[in-house]
């Protein structure tokens, strides 16, 4: 530990960063750059005042990490997500309304607190491979995100219906690639126009992210969920009844896209989340019927038709719902491990990838981060993501209280405008056209009958054709 650094000074600097980051995750629009620029504005202030900038640096991070535990909490109770949770809305709420919300939290921040473990183990070693390879991967960045674009939507498969023809597959293929391009279309024109934002409250930099993905991914849902008379049932506090290979499985993916993210210029956790989201496919553990199609009358050992498909002569019962708990673990993971590996990109290469580590360089400058400094963050690491998987856990498992009491109509209504709002405040008329366009391609998803995670076209097509 540096020698200007005593305990009480430490642990109170990682408090504020934490209760900040829980402000932040909660509140819809608040994102860990406001607190980030806000603490470095005020840092002149405070190092006059005898507080060595470590503190500050330690806060940023103790911040970033903190809101990344507690952001899911908004995406899955409200459907308000921030830029790196929105592929997380559509999978937490269907969760919610299956009465499994505080289980899709606590799988959350089992994913966080697992990434957060598996990061510190492979950073070393992952740092001096990137370190190596940094450059051959930023030449063929384009490349690989086209790729992975491809293989996204080569991935769809629809909605299975009894007797569908051998070219259904391909129909939905096609649905995916229009909404890939239409939302592509949006992203290139909001990203070329994004000077045109003029925010009512200069609240640091604006981003016309904001209202693209609140539109896509929030907004849609919940209007969805509004005109199809959806409620909050009654929540069941069960065990995480996810296998542990899915569990294994799920940090593991999202603590790798995560690690890419801090890294590689141009890929934010969003696109991180969209190459986790290959790995986890919903017939990882499938259950076999042995009855085959001409069996009895379709004696399926299943509720829902939704939840069987027919291969090869003989039916399948697909774990959809392990699929959606399976994604919420791995895109928790992506913006930990970011948030985490964020810091080493900085020391080992000098660059950053988010507005907490640009603050950090500002406050220490990479190039006299020392060893003993890094081995100072991962503490503060290791303290803040203890408390936040305590705190995630005990918020998560007792909102619903609250809003059992709420309408769950006037709910939706509320957020609804509450995103309006911040769209209209934070990024200007501008910003809420954008967010007016944005939802109906995103309830274009369900009405296709396909993943939404396609719309991160919106970001992917931008950024494909930038560094193409």
């Amino acid at each position: 530990m540096p020698s200007d650094i005593t305990i009480p000074m430490l642990l109170l600097s990682v408090l504020i960063g934490y209760a900040l980051g829980i402000f932040s995750g909660l509140i819809p629009g608040i994102h860990t750059n406001n607190f980030a620029l806000m603490l470095v504005a005020l840092s002149p202030m405070l190092m006059d005042s005898g507080i060595p900038p470590t503190y500050i640096a330690i806060a940023i991070l103790a911040n970033s990490l903190s809101h990344t535990f507690h952001d899911i909490i908004p995406a899955v109770y409200l459907g308000a997500p921030n830029d790196d949770m929105a592929l997380a809305v559509l999978p937490g709420h269907r969760l919610l309304l299956e009465g499994f919300g505080s289980e899709a939290i606590r799988l959350s921040a089992l994913g966080s607190a697992g990434s957060v473990a598996f990061s510190l183990i492979i950073a070393v070693p992952l740092a001096f491979a990137f370190s190596n390879i940094y450059p051959i991967l930023q030449n063929y960045l384009g490349l690989l995100l086209l790729l992975i674009s491809v293989s996204l939507i080569l991935s769809e498969k629809g909605e299975y219906t009894i007797n569908q023809g051998s070219l259904v597959k391909y129909k939905y293929k096609a649905y995916a690639l229009i909404l890939f391009v239409l939302t592509g279309f949006l992203g290139l024109f909001a990203f070329r126009m994004e000077a045109s934002m003029h925010p009512l409250i200069d609240f640091g930099s604006p981003s016309i992210l904001l209202p693209l993905l609140s539109g896509l991914f929030g907004a849609s849902q919940l209007l969805i969920s509004l005109f199809s008379g959806s409620h909050i049932p009654p929540q069941k506090y069960s065990k995480i009844e996810l296998p542990a290979k899915r569990i294994i499985r799920g940090v593991i993916t999202g603590s790798a896209a995560g690690s890419i993210v801090a890294w590689l210029p141009g890929i934010s956790s969003s696109i991180a989340a969209v190459l986790a989201r290959l790995f986890i496919k919903s017939d990882f553990d499938r259950k076999k019927n042995t009855q085959t199609e001409d069996d009895d009358e379709h004696g399926y050992e299943c509720d829902n038709k939704n939840d069987y498909r027919y291969e090869d002569d003989e039916f399948y019962i697909d774990e959809t719902m392990e699929s959606s708990k399976e994604f919420i673990v791995s895109v928790s993971g992506v913006n930990t491990a970011n948030a985490i590996f964020g810091l080493f990109a900085l020391a080992v290469i000098g660059k950053t990838r988010s507005g907490a580590m640009v603050a950090v360089d500002e406050l220490l400058e990479a190039a006299s981060l020392s060893a003993q400094d890094i081995i100072l963050f991962l503490l503060v690491i290791a303290i803040t993501a203890l408390l936040s998987y305590i705190s995630t856990i005990a918020i998560g498992n007792n909102i619903h209280r609250m809003l059992a009491k709420l309408d769950y109509s006037m709910i939706c209504i509320t957020v609804l405008l509450g995103l309006a709002l911040m769209s209209l405040l934070f990024t200007g008329f501008f910003g809420l056209l954008i967010f007016v366009i944005a939802i109906p391609l995103g309830m274009s998803a369900s009405f296709m009958k396909i993943r939404k995670s396609h719309a991160m076209g919106v970001i992917l097509l931008p950024v494909i054709l930038y560094f193409l």
